[in-house]
């Protein structure tokens, strides 16, 4: 094959030349004078390296002019490749200008538009839209569905349950009833909502939720029937018989533990009530289809009754038009009644005298944790070190203001009677002067009603939360997260803000931090932390985070 030279100068000593050579040349420490001699013997001019790329690059075809092998067919194929390099990155720079200048399609108020492709700026009031539309809820009923259930007197028996604690705890232990009853092919005798002894309530399953729609919407899935059957006469037994209760299901139990464990029981008694029955059934080990039948009892069986619903709206109605136009609201459950700052043992800010109050009230309460009390303050900072203590209500307001939230920011509070009263509350309500509250919103009149049952109140406050711009948590607790799992599985598209306390107690405690590194470290600390979709990990709660079982991709 004929040598390729370049006219001005010899491949061959290119590739000799040192690499030592070459660093030395290019080098940024050589001296000016040294520059200069090297300017007056230039060895290339552009030019000329221009052409030897450009002679190196084409000396990688197959074929060239000065090799006597060259051909017509040879020079068709060079000719081709060039071709089909240009042809693809004119595609891809298309492509690209395309995506970037073209709307895409989007739905609004139900019609679906095409939207221009404009980068969304940051909103108090919502997540991004770009973010949140990868997921769609997908747990609810096949229409169109032929059940397999077998008749009443074909299942395994009857499955009674005791619904306890407050109303969102009573919603947990309904969901996982059915989603037992289903594992064990059992019929589900409606559950009673038990009473305990922090709420003492009365309440009925149906003084709460419409019970027509709950037994019609899972009839392809459970076998569910109003009352214990007329041929088991002596109903008392289910309450107080050992022999027709199961005890000591542990926490969290498998699928597994009920095939194995509780159905003989029912199949040989055909009758049983378990007892107790919350968190009595995990996430990660039972089957999918069972964590999608427990966000479907969730998300679309549970409804209130419509007399509930209707004050809740009226609620939110009056919530939004506050300041005489339509105008977003926040909802605030602010967990710092004088029950929960006991149980928390966490210390805050108060006299002598309310600290030596709040002393006695927990050796009381709780003696065994109590013991001689000389533990209590390590423990106490551990707790706050790692954010398992509730925010105050000022904690609440400097990290709101420093989120951005203006002082004219209307926020709706769901709270009990909150530990400290007026005092403890003054620095968020100077902050945030328009807080208002059920009772403020609707007259003694209007809530009468709603009276009888602490669970239609607290139903109030879950609706109106649920259905606010933005929620925003103080503490842990079922109401919280099912109000965030629920928000989630709408779409994402509200905001749902769970403060890191952790990272907030280390801040609040540093005397050094001024207030624009406070601000920095709070809004990028609580990006993430607004109710966007999660993967679900193990051991993961299905009523915070229902995305992987209960929604698909979109």
């Amino acid at each position: 094959m004929v040598e390729l030279r370049h006219p001005s100068s010899s491949l061959g000593s290119r590739v000799a030349s040192s690499p030592m050579k070459r660093d030395e040349d290019t080098s940024p420490l050589i001296h000016d004078h040294f520059s200069q001699h090297v300017e007056d013997h230039p060895r290339h001019s552009s030019r000329d390296r221009e052409r030897s790329f450009w002679w190196q690059t084409y000396s990688f075809f197959p074929f060239s002019k000065d090799d006597p092998r060259f051909s017509q067919r040879g020079s068709r194929i060079s000719l081709f490749l060039l071709l089909f390099f240009a042809i693809a990155g004119l595609i891809s720079i298309f492509s690209i200008l395309h995506r970037l200048t073209s709307p895409y399609l989007c739905k609004k108020d139900g019609i679906v538009l095409h939207c221009p492709r404009v980068k969304e700026k940051p909103s108090l009031w919502e997540n991004p839209f770009s973010a949140t539309t990868s997921w769609k809820p997908c747990a609810e009923r096949r229409e169109g569905g032929i059940s397999d259930l077998p008749p009443e007197n074909e299942t395994s028996g009857y499955l009674f349950i005791h619904a306890e604690g407050g109303l969102n705890q009573q919603r947990i232990a309904i969901c996982n009833a059915v989603a037992v009853a289903k594992i064990m092919n059992a019929t589900l005798i409606l559950p009673v909502l038990k009473q305990d002894q922090i709420w003492k309530d009365q309440t009925k399953f149906e003084d709460i939720f419409d019970v027509d729609h709950f037994i019609n919407y899972l009839k392809d899935d459970v076998r569910i029937v109003r009352d214990i059957p007329e041929w088991f006469t002596d109903k008392s037994e289910l309450f107080t018989s050992i022999r027709r209760t199961v005890k000591n299901i542990p926490k969290y139990a498998p699928a597994q533990f009920y095939i194995d464990n509780v159905l003989p029981r029912i199949k040989e008694k055909k009758i049983m009530s378990l007892k107790p029955f919350v968190d009595r059934l995990g996430y990660d080990n039972v089957p999918p289809e069972i964590n999608r039948l427990r966000c479907r009892v969730n998300y679309h069986a549970l409804k209130f009754l419509p007399e509930i619903e209707q004050m809740s709206d009226l609620l939110v109605s009056r919530m939004r038009n506050r300041t005489g136009s339509p105008n977003p609201y926040m909802a605030l459950h602010l967990r710092f009644e004088k029950g929960m700052v006991g149980l928390s043992f966490c210390d805050f800010v108060g006299t002598r005298e309310e600290k030596a109050r709040m002393a006695e009230y927990r050796q009381k309460e709780w003696p065994r944790r109590y013991k001689n009390g000389t533990h209590l303050w390590q423990l106490a900072l551990q707790k706050r070190k790692e954010g398992r203590c509730p925010l105050e209500p000022g904690e609440v307001a400097v990290i709101l203001r420093a989120m951005g939230y203006p002082k004219e920011t209307q926020i709706y509070v769901a709270s009990g009677q909150v530990y400290g009263g007026q005092n403890r509350m003054a620095p968020l309500r100077n902050m945030f002067p328009n807080l208002v509250t059920k009772e403020e919103l609707a007259s003694k009149e209007e809530l009468v009603a709603f009276r009888k049952h602490v669970t239609s109140l607290a139903a109030l406050d879950f609706l109106v939360c649920l259905k606010s711009d933005v929620f925003v948590m103080t503490h842990g607790g079922n109401f919280a997260k099912l109000i965030i799992g629920a928000r989630r599985y709408v779409g994402h598209r509200q905001k749902s803000i769970k403060p890191d306390k952790g990272l907030m107690s280390k801040s609040f405690g540093d005397p050094y931090m001024g207030w624009a590194n406070f601000v920095e470290d709070v809004v990028i600390t609580h990006q993430t932390r607004t109710g966007l979709p999660e993967e679900t990990f193990p051991n993961y709660d299905l009523w915070e985070n229902p995305l992987t079982p209960c929604m698909c991709k979109a």
